[in-house]
């Protein structure tokens, strides 16, 4: 079963409000938004009255214990885990069998499996999730799909990751209808920001979500991509966003990098995760490779310094990402 990512994007503009997130719950606080729905929806909440708690955030340490094809790394916490590949072709193949293990054991343990994406060069990375065929046994339907970022642009304007997310990957994979939840374009950047953290409030309460010993909305899984200056998610460096450690999703509207509104994940809810993986894949990923995993130096901290997950973090290279290791 297969969707076109053209039946996504119609389905956008023609159902805005027609199919319903969740079955209605007893929540304090009524929710009156509008809901999307994209073949599998959007959310759009009002609070809920879950409340934020704060966090420390803590540079990953990472100790390289040997070179090879294939490289074992552990964090000052004993946790960590980083391959390094032939190819990005390799990587790809290991990166879909590492989802789909951890998929199945969390369909099976709970029910549900939820994974944040981010966008980028992330979403090609992801492309053999829908090649392998020994991957056909996947519970798609248990799966629930987030982004850790988002471009505020519609959802058929070339930067949207959502759009490079179901050209990419979520057209050609059978996903439950209201599993997927993309932000409400509609809004301001600030206010997309706090209708996705709604959402996310809503999804904890109901128990889609997962809470972490902090208090923090527990993803089963989210996998990132990292930019040439360490910045991941929406969070850069030397932005302030990067200390923020209350909200769990978080607005910018002088980005860097283009375009300038976006909506973010903040560390706190990242680093709640039950596992992360960062992939990187080419030369210009070499340099915060070094620094992040590495002996190499910096003379400001990088954004990718601060993923440091409750959970298990794993790294995906190709053997140009590694070549300073």
């Amino acid at each position: 079963m297969a969707f076109s990512s053209t039946a996504f994007l119609s389905t956008v503009r023609t159902l805005p409000a027609q199919v319903p997130l969740l079955r209605p719950i007893s929540l304090s606080t009524p929710l009156t938004s509008k809901l999307f729905v994209c073949k599998h929806p959007i959310s759009a909440l009002r609070s809920t009255g879950v409340s934020s708690l704060t966090n420390h955030l803590n540079p990953a340490r990472l100790v390289l214990k040997r070179k090879a094809s294939m490289t074992g790394v552990v964090t000052d916490k004993g946790k960590g885990d980083i391959k390094v590949f032939d190819s990005e072709e390799d990587l790809a193949v290991s990166l879909a069998k590492y989802i789909a293990n951890i998929s199945d054991k969390f369909a099976k343990e709970r029910g549900a499996f939820t994974v944040a994406l981010s966008g980028g060069s992330l979403i090609k990375s992801l492309r053999k999730l829908v090649d392998l065929p020994h991957l056909s046994s996947v519970d798609w339907e248990k799966w629930h799909v987030f982004w850790v970022d988002e471009r505020v642009v519609p959802k058929d304007h070339p930067d949207s990751n959502y759009l490079l997310a179901c050209d990419g990957l979520l057209s050609k994979i059978p996903l439950h209808p209201g599993n997927v939840y993309a932000i409400n374009d509609a809004l301001s950047a600030k206010g997309a920001a706090d209708d996705y953290e709604t959402c996310l409030k809503h999804l904890v309460q109901n128990q889609t979500l997962a809470v972490s010993e902090s208090g923090f909305p527990k993803f089963d899984l989210i996998l990132m991509g990292m930019g040439p200056d360490g910045h991941v998610a929406s969070l850069f460096p030397g932005h302030p966003l990067v200390q923020e450690n209350k909200q769990w999703v978080a607005s910018i509207e002088n980005s860097p990098k283009p375009p300038p509104e976006r909506i973010t994940f903040t560390f706190p809810v990242i680093n709640a995760s039950a596992h992360i993986a960062v992939v990187a894949a080419g030369a210009s990923k070499a340099h915060p490779v070094h620094v992040a995993v590495g002996d190499g130096q910096n003379p400001d901290l990088l954004p990718v310094q601060l993923v440091s997950p409750e959970g298990e973090l794993a790294w995906f290279l190709d053997k140009e990402a590694a070549s300073k290791l």
